[in-house]
């Protein structure tokens, strides 16, 4: 068992265990503790492992994302060489996740949301339990959404990857298995058989394994009833035609998403519809790597400062935009 700044591993026989376990802050990632994960993965590239898991110890959380006040933190003291590490670090640790030599399954039972999806959405399987929350709400805190999001969300089924990167939507169990951000469900009481029955499984699949205590999420998808719009609204080809389609439906959940836009930076805005466009044509490092340049700006800018005080700081909600909406370059800074 190791110990060290947030992340407990170990192995467990022929299971590596990885447990995030800083619970005070639902998990959010610190440089020491993408650099234990960096390690540990490393050091177990070459063992003969039947899989590896990652999970909390904190069932409220399985991990929050990064923690972005330091980050704050490090831009007001231009610490910027301490944020570039990491979140190359971080990256590193992702790029890994997706091509590693072994099954890495990951137990997602409560909040998801930014670096926690870096942490479970590139590997094969993600499994959720009824108490799990997804969502990449950076737009709302002067960012975007990173950790490989300009992969994978484009790459979710229509023009969901949009919605969610645009407007930070929460999607629990049964929304994350329709569109493809987790692979299989578990009710909470049978989750607590999954590392046994990883350790266990022999020459069967960890996807047969996994079936071993599969249901169906207690409640239904939301997305489904409102797909079309999804689909119309947000796979407009610009940000403009997608608030000018949301202003135009007279529908509530277009008054409620076209505020909700209206709401998130501007310029995050701008950086993440770009970042998700290009993506869908990028290979997985290429994404982390337009990430990793579009964060060196993004997190020395005004709005960044100000939306993570608004957000995670004070927590007034309220945040001043130095950037703004205009009609003819769409976004002014």
């Amino acid at each position: 068992m190791s110990e060290t700044d947030g992340i407990r591993t170990r192995l467990d026989g022929t299971l590596g265990r990885i447990r995030l376990d800083r619970p005070k802050a639902l998990n959010a990632l610190t440089l020491p503790m993408v650099r234990r994960l960096e390690e540990v993965l490393a050091e177990w590239r070459k063992r003969d492992l039947t899989a590896v898991l990652i999970d909390s110890t904190d069932a409220r959380a399985f991990c929050a994302g990064g923690d972005i006040r330091a980050i704050r933190e490090n831009t007001l003291a231009a610490r910027y060489a301490e944020s570039e590490e990491f979140f190359a670090t971080e990256y590193r640790v992702n790029a890994t996740l997706a091509a590693y030599p072994h099954p890495v399954v990951a137990l997602i039972d409560g909040v998801c949301m930014g670096g926690g999806l870096g942490l479970s959405v590139h590997g094969p399987f993600r499994v959720v339990t009824d108490a799990a929350v997804f969502a990449m709400p950076e737009t709302g805190i002067g960012f975007f959404p990173d950790i490989g999001a300009s992969h994978f969300l484009p790459r979710l089924p229509g023009a969901i990857g949009m919605y969610l990167g645009l407007t930070g939507h929460r999607v629990g169990a049964a929304e994350a298995l329709e569109v493809g951000l987790a692979t299989h469900y578990s009710p909470a009481e049978k989750a607590g058989q999954i590392p046994e029955l990883l350790r266990e499984r022999g020459e069967r699949s960890v996807d047969e394994v996994l079936r071993q205590v599969a249901g169906a999420p207690d409640r239904p998808s939301e997305l489904a009833a409102h797909r079309g719009e999804i689909d119309h609204c947000f796979g407009a080809a610009s940000l403009a035609e997608i608030r000018g389609r949301l202003a135009a439906s007279a529908t509530p959940w277009a008054r409620d998403t076209l505020a909700t836009v209206d709401r998130m930076s501007p310029a995050s805005l701008a950086v993440t519809f770009d970042l998700l466009t290009r993506g869908r044509e990028r290979s997985l490092a290429e994404c982390l790597d337009a990430e990793l340049r579009a964060g060196r700006v993004v997190t020395r800018s005004a709005d960044f400062v100000e939306g993570v005080r608004a957000v995670l700081v004070d927590k007034d909600k309220s945040p001043r935009w130095a950037s703004e909406y205009t009609s003819d370059k769409g976004v002014r800074g």
